[in-house]
Parts: structure tokens; sequence; C-alpha cells
């Protein structure tokens, strides 16, 4: 194919039409979106439901909801920040918390919505959706997604994925890190030293985390704030009719004494 020059005149920009805003602002893949909400006309109006993950710096975010004319209706959410309640105090992005998060999520069958995040193999994704497995929702799934899955062989090492599941490829490089820079361990790792978490406690924590939230993975209830004693107002409160009618008073009085100074 030969090589063609791309033009972008007056012409173009005319007929150019722009994305929709949360496909511009990469939030929503509408592609995807379009397939994952269709629902069969023979199912009269059955919610289809999703397993959402969203990952960011700080947290793993796992949604179950499903799509309305008015928008997405969220059934129930759980987020890595609930982890410390069940003693994973650190470490709450990994893929071992991704795992956990959505094991503390698991209720109902749903599809999982990854949005516009990459689908490799072994990304925090998918652990999220195995611990929405393992934790009792259908979601179909195969195991080409995950740690120990080797395209080439077509197999599946499952001590692998467990491996990943309870923190051991954390556990591998903190001992590696540890032993070839202390100084880069001390600044990656200064949480767990902090929290005195070494290595070898990894795996019995995510254990010990995963036990409690099958033992009680409800969501406490934060208390509701109580309003506060005297609200801000950022503009003039607005007068009342007797005190407008004694301001246009005064300004009569004040105008009245100037005009008798100015005749004096």
């Amino acid at each position: 194919m030969g090589f063609v020059k791309v033009v972008k005149n007056k012409q173009y920009f005319k007929r150019y039409q722009v994305k929709f805003k949360r496909r511009r602002q990469g939030k929503t893949d509408y592609y995807a979106r379009k397939r994952l909400i269709v629902q069969d006309k023979n199912k009269y109006n059955t919610p289809k439901y999703r397993l959402i993950v969203r990952l960011s710096n700080r947290n793993v975010t796992c949604q179950i909801a499903y799509s309305r004319i008015e928008g997405d209706k969220i059934v129930c959410a759980a987020y890595s920040h609930e982890l410390p309640k069940y003693g994973v105090k650190t470490g709450l992005t990994n893929y071992a918390a991704a795992y956990a998060t959505g094991l503390l999520l698991a209720r109902r069958l749903c599809y999982l919505d990854v949005g516009l995040q990459r689908t490799s193999t072994g990304a925090r994704v998918f652990a999220a959706m195995k611990g929405a497995v393992d934790g009792g929702l259908n979601i179909p799934h195969s195991t080409k997604r995950f740690p120990g899955y080797d395209g080439e062989s077509k197999s599946f090492n499952a001590e692998v994925h467990r491996s990943h599941i309870f923190g051991n490829h954390v556990a591998e490089y903190m001992r590696s890190l540890e032993e070839e820079d202390p100084e880069a361990f001390k600044r990656q790792f200064s949480q767990y030293i902090k929290l005195g978490i070494n290595a070898d406690q990894i795996e019995t924590l995510y254990k010990n985390a995963h036990a409690s939230i099958r033992a009680n993975p409800e969501l406490e209830k934060k208390p509701e704030r109580a309003p506060p004693a005297v609200n801000k107002r950022w503009n003039r409160r607005k007068l009342t009719l007797a005190e407008r009618k004694d301001r246009v008073a005064q300004k009569k009085k004040s105008f009245l004494a100037k005009l008798q100074e100015q005749e004096a």
C-alpha cells in the first residue's frame, strides 16, 4: 500500500465528530459497555449485573452494578481501604489486595467490566475477579489471564497463581531487594517496616484476612456527622423590612445634614 498524505483542512474539521465526553476523559469504553449492558428482550427487564473493577494509585474499587436509562445503579461495593479491618494494613493495591477486595464483594451473577485498563496476563483486575468468583459470584472467565498461564504450551500452573493470591511474589521481591539494596528496600517497603511485617509473615497475613472476610464481610456504616453548630455564610445576610427602612432613614438623615452644612 502506498503512502497516503493525511489532509486535515477546513472541510475535515467541519465534519469532525468528537467522541463522547467520558471517552475523551479516558473513563468509559463505549464499545465494550454496549455489549456489557445489552440484555435479551425475552428476559423481561432482568438486570444484567457487572463486576466493575477500577485501580488507582491508592485503592482498588470493586462494584456490582446494573444499567438503567437514567444511569448505572450500584448494588454493592467493596474497597481495598476496608482491608485494614481484616488485618491487611498496607500494600492495598497489589495483586493479593485486589483478590481480597473481590472476595469481600462476592455476592451474585455478573460480568467483568474492566473499562479501559489493559487486560494482559497477570493484570490485577483479574485478581479482583478471581476473589469474587471464589466468594460465590458466577462470572464467565477462563484461566488464560491469570499468572501461571503459559501461552506457548497452553498450560496453567495453579501454584504460581496461588503464590500471587497470597502475596508471595511481594515477599520474594522484599527478600531480594533487602539483600541487593537495603536503602531502596527501606524506601519502598517503609510501611511494612513501620508495621513490623516481614517477608515470612505475608502469606499468613493474607490467609487470616481471607478467613476474616468470609466470617464477616459486612460493610460498617460510618456514623452520621452532626450538623455544624454555626453554619458558615459566604454571602451577606438579607436585611429585614425594618432594617431596610431604618437604612433608608439613616441615608436621608445623613443627606439632609450635609445639605444644611453646605447652606451654612
